[in-house]
C-alpha cells in the first residue's frame, strides 16, 4: 500500500476521547484505572509484580544510575511528561523497575490464551521478519529506545556476532539495562542520548532498531529520529521498527472505555497512528519499505538505505 493509498485520519471516538480526557480528575483516573489493570492481568497470569519490584528496590540504584547517566543531557519537552501511568513518564524508577512486568501483561493477550508468552512470542515474530527479510547478517547493531535492555537481548540472542548498543533517554531504564547486563553475563554498550540526536559516528551501523518506540513520539521528533537512524546507517543498511499497527481493526474498533484507558498512557498515540511512515522514511533517504504485520495488532517495518 502506497502513501498516497494510505491516508490514516483520528476517528470521532478518539476525538471524544481526548475531549473525555482533557478533564485533569477523569484523565487521574483514567491513568490509575490502567495501571491497576495492568497489575492485577500480570498477577493473574503468574508475574509477580509486586514482589519483583519489592525486591528490585532493594538494590543501590543511585550507583546504576551514576554509571550510565549523561548528566549533561537536556531532555525535549515532549518527553517531560506523563507515560503509562507514571506522573513523572520515563523519568522515573517505578517505570523502570515495572517496565518488565508490564510487557507480559501488555501482550498477554495478543493472541487468544498467550498469557506469559505474548511478549516472548512477538519478539520472535519481530526478529524472524528480520532474519527473512535483511539481505545482510549486521555486524553492529543498534537498539533505539532500548528500555530496560529486553529487546537489546533479544536482537543479540538474534544476531550473537554483532557488536550490540543499547540507546535510550531515560538513565532510569539504562541503569536497570545495565544491571541486567551483568546478571545475564552480556556485553553492551548503554548509550545515554536522544534518538534524534546521538552524537554518535556517521554510518556506525549496519542495522538501527527500534522495538516499541515510535508510538511514544510526537510526529516532528519521529521524522528527526528517521533521519538520524539514516545518518548512522553505512552503505546497505537497514532501519527496521515494530510497533502498532494502525491499520489493525483491533485498534479501529476499540470500545470507548478500552480507548480512554489506552490513551490515558499514550499522550501521542494519535500523532503515531496519523504518521504516514512509508513517506517519512522515502524522504529521511531510504527505499520504500515493506510493512509486515506480525500479530493481530503490530506490524513491523523493514527499511534499506537508498
Amino acid at each position: 500500500m502506497t502513501a498516497t493509498q494510505y491516508q490514516p485520519q483520528i476517528t470521532l471516538v478518539s476525538r471524544l476521547v481526548n475531549g473525555i480526557l482533557g478533564i485533569k480528575p477523569v484523565f487521574d483516573l483514567a491513568r490509575y484505572q490502567a495501571r491497576t489493570m495492568m497489575i492485577n492481568r500480570a498477577e493473574k497470569m503468574g508475574v509477580a509484580w509486586r514482589e519483583n519490584v519489592k525486591k528490585l528496590k532493594k538494590h543501590d540504584w543511585a550507583t546504576e544510575l551514576k554509571a550510565v547517566e549523561n548528566a549533561d543531557l537536556t531532555y525535549p519537552d515532549y518527553y517531560v511528561c506523563s507515560f503509562h501511568a507514571y506522573e513523572k513518564g520515563n523519568l522515573d524508577w517505578d517505570a523502570a523497575l515495572e517496565v518488565e512486568s508490564a510487557a507480559y501483561a501488555v501482550h498477554s493477550t495478543i493472541w487468544p490464551g498467550a498469557g506469559t508468552d505474548g511478549d516472548p512470542r512477538l519478539r520472535r515474530n519481530y526478529h524472524q521478519v528480520l532474519t527473512q527479510e535483511l539481505s545482510i547478517s549486521p555486524r553492529r547493531i543498534l537498539d533505539l529506545g532500548c528500555s530496560v535492555g529486553m529487546s537489546t537481548f533479544a536482537l543479540q540472542d538474534t544476531y550473537p556476532s554483532a557488536a550490540i548498543t543499547g540507546l535510550d533517554l531515560s538513565p532510569y531504564y539504562l541503569a536497570v539495562a545495565n544491571y541486567n547486563s551483568r546478571q545475564q553475563n552480556r556485553r553492551v554498550d548503554w548509550v545515554h542520548s536522544l534518538a534524534e540526536s546521538t552524537g554518535l559516528e556517521t554510518g556506525s551501523f549496519d542495522l538501527v532498531s527500534s522495538f516499541l518506540m515510535f508510538h511514544e513520539l510526537p510526529q516532528s521528533a519521529s521524522v528527526e529520529i528517521l533521519e538520524e537512524a539514516r545518518r548512522l546507517l553505512g552503505p546497505g543498511g537497514y532501519f527496521t521498527m515494530m510497533d502498532m499497527n494502525p491499520r489493525s481493526q483491533i485498534y479501529q474498533k476499540m470500545p470507548p472505555y478500552i480507548l480512554t484507558l489506552l490513551k490515558s498512557t499514550e499522550p501521542y498515540l494519535d500523532q503515531y497512528f496519523t504518521l504516514d511512515m512509508e513517506r517519512v522514511l522515502i524522504e529521511a533517504g531510504f527505499q520504500a519499505p515493506k510493512i509486515i504485520p506480525i500479530s493481530p495488532r503490530h506490524r513491523a517495518i523493514i527499511a534499506q538505505v537508498q
